[in-house]
């Protein structure tokens, strides 16, 4: 195949890379602020898609982030491209404070109370409701009964908290993200703008120059 890695990587550096890529992540952050800067759309719109992108990385809809970005974008007509690099904030090392931040505001929000006997924590209620879906695959080729007690709790314990939460911090995130590309977007067009046409000036020139000093026959 023309896209298949010739190297095929052993699956502890595919964990590696995934938590911290090659180059690092101060190189993948460069790589999407130069994609980002090479978009052709106006600088408000790119904006927007970087909005959405950013607001995304703040929901509980894991594997599912460039798709719900993608309809933000397109929602609040924003460049999709920019909504799918935008998701990027989301990642290995900002999931932690992302998802804490987005459940304890949902906490908030919904008065609810971690310290009731019944919380256990997240890592703990995520790893019961996988149990629960794993077990009622099963039921449903064996005939056991199902039981989604646990992914009750875990919706209402955590999903739902977490989905509100993120409305918040998200958008705040998104609005600095936002108001932040716009003027870099805006300068580094200009600016290349100014450079093309310093080029075609200077070509136009130099094909003047080389008209003019031609022999006549």
């Amino acid at each position: 195949m023309v896209f298949k890695r010739r190297d095929r990587r052993p699956v502890w550096r595919i964990l590696v890379e995934f938590f911290w890529p090659r180059g690092g992540w101060g190189r993948a952050a460069r790589y999407i602020q130069y994609r980002l800067h090479r978009l052709p759309d106006p600088p408000e719109r790119i904006a927007r898609g970087v909005f959405a992108g950013v607001f995304t990385a703040f929901t509980p809809f894991y594997g599912m982030h460039f798709v719900v970005a993608a309809l933000i974008a397109k929602t609040l007509r924003g460049n999709i491209i920019a909504s799918l690099l935008g998701t990027f904030f989301g990642n290995p090392l900002t999931y932690v404070p992302i998802a804490f931040s987005s459940l304890q505001t949902g906490y908030w929000f919904l008065g609810i109370d971690r310290h009731e006997p019944d919380h256990k924590s997240v890592l703990d209620r995520f790893a019961y409701a996988a149990g629960d879906l794993w077990h009622n695959l099963v039921a449903w080729f064996t005939g056991e009964p199902t039981n989604w007690t646990e992914l009750i709790l875990f919706y209402d314990k955590v999903f739902y908290p977490y989905l509100i939460g993120c409305i918040l911090p998200g958008i705040v995130s998104g609005l600095v993200c936002y108001y932040l590309t716009v003027p870099v977007i805006r300068a580094y067009q200009s600016r290349r703008r100014g450079a093309l046409k310093a080029k075609l000036a200077a070509l136009k020139k130099k094909q003047g120059d080389a008209a003019g000093g031609s022999p006549e026959e």
